[in-house]
């Protein structure tokens, strides 16, 4: 384990994607929680699109004491998505440069090389999510000394429930991406697949759950919708408060959420777990 640890960590970390995955994900946290809204606020606010509200809301949602549901409203969909993305590439390319079966020859079982990739995707996820914070509270700090305003910042307590709150949602996709590029044995489809899902099919499940009580029932199990439910438990607004970020919704309750979230993250583990023992890794 040790071994496949060290090896998939290497492998990451001179894999030029991995850094442009972090880049973006660290930089859309910037634009959409901060960038946008605070333009917005100069503009004297906005009353339509992702950063609707008064100027006063926006200038608030961006000050230090609202750093982490603001952090995190871009992560249910926008870095979701980009963390299904590197998961896919951490499995799928395995299969794409023939290489998996090359590590298998060397010793370490299916589920121990399994074991060290999904160990280091969730020691990546966590750094991206730890840098994520920071650049944001950097930016929080910025706006709050450009315009006057007390530099409030959330209790420790609150912090660590944000981090843990983020990295579950970010991890959970990035294993979606990994079950995704194990099960298709590819890089491409796997994350053309993921995205339409994430970006496209919930949106639609969503937008007709008011229709009919079935497709209401459906997506208060979907990841996304209990992803972003997470962060509106943490003080996000919510889309239909006409100021949140996409895929940010209060259909349920945080604990069911957070539930769904690990039950998600454990569950698609075992399932990659149970395809790359069984199946042939040609």
């Amino acid at each position: 384990m040790r071994g496949s640890l060290s090896a998939e960590l290497l492998k990451l970390r001179k894999r030029p994607a991995t850094w442009l995955v972090g880049a973006v994900f660290v930089t859309l946290g910037l634009v959409f929680a901060y960038l946008f809204p605070y333009l917005s606020y100069r503009s004297g606010g906005a009353r339509q699109g992702p950063v609707a509200g008064s100027g006063e809301e926006l200038l608030l949602d961006a000050l230090p004491a609202n750093l982490v549901p603001s952090a995190l409203s871009g992560w249910p969909l926008f870095g979701g998505a980009l963390a299904l993305v590197l998961g896919a590439l951490i499995t799928g390319n395995e299969y794409g440069w023939g290489t998996l079966k090359t590590v298998l020859a060397q010793r370490p079982g299916r589920l121990v090389v399994l074991a060290g990739k999904v160990t280091a995707a969730a020691l990546v996820t966590a750094i991206m999510v730890m840098v994520s914070l920071a650049a944001d509270a950097l930016a929080s700090w910025a706006i709050a000394a450009a315009e006057n305003r007390a530099v409030d910042w959330p209790p420790l307590p609150d912090l660590a429930q944000g981090f843990v709150a983020g990295w579950l949602i970010v991890t959970m996709w990035c294993v979606a991406g990994m079950f995704l590029g194990t099960v298709l044995r590819a890089t491409a489809l796997p994350v053309g697949i993921g995205l339409v899902w994430a970006l496209v099919i919930e949106q639609l499940v969503r937008g007709f759950a008011s229709t009919l009580d079935a497709i209401d029932v459906l997506q208060r199990w979907l990841p996304g919708t209990n992803a972003g439910a997470l962060v509106a438990a943490l003080g996000a607004p919510t889309q239909a408060q006409g100021r949140g970020t996409p895929g940010i919704t209060d259909v349920v309750g945080g604990t069911h959420a957070t539930l769904v979230v690990a039950g998600y993250l454990i569950t698609l583990t075992a399932a990659t777990a149970i395809v790359l023992r069984r199946r042939d890794v040609t």
